[in-house]
């Protein structure tokens, strides 16, 4: 008994290579499909908060700063002039919503594209209004403001 003792006691190390492989696979898996989507976030707008618990999916992004209206974070036009602009729509977001528009054409079935509006919390209504007019004519009526999320109970003195 002795000398199986002996034989066995310099066996009794663990082998983790086959446990490290495994969770390096489970990292990647985790990293590759990961579902949640996080909005892009620009110095240069504030979002209001709200208590809402969806996350939006990605999409064409419009950011409404003090200063432009950005499409997919390229320059379209500046906040005064959109503002000043006569009418219920605002041509330059219009033009580029209808190039984003042919590029993805609709299925059958959809009645429309989803967009989301991340608009400075202190820019005029009546701009907003524009934009998300502008956005309904050139088919993107599934629109989806972006907020920051406050927890409930939390930070909303009053």
């Amino acid at each position: 008994m002795q000398r199986n003792h002996k034989r066995n006691a310099n066996k009794s190390g663990l082998n983790l290579t086959a446990l490290m492989d495994i969770f390096t696979i489970l990292v990647f898996f985790l990293m590759v499909n990961q579902a949640e989507v996080e909005v892009q976030n620009n110095d240069a707008i504030q979002l209001p908060a709200s208590l809402a618990d969806n996350k939006p999916a990605e999409q064409v992004t419009i950011m409404i700063s003090q200063q432009d209206i950005l499409v997919q974070g390229r320059v379209i036009t500046s906040s005064s002039a959109a503002a000043a602009a006569s009418g219920e729509e605002i041509p330059e977001l219009k033009k580029e919503l209808e190039y984003l528009a042919a590029r993805s054409p609709l299925a059958d079935g959809e009645q429309g594209r989803p967009v989301t509006i991340m608009g400075d919390k202190d820019i005029a209504y009546t701009l907003l209004k524009k934009v998300m007019n502008t956005c309904a004519k050139a088919q993107f009526n599934h629109i989806s403001l972006a907020v920051n999320q406050t927890l409930p109970g939390g930070g909303g003195g009053g």
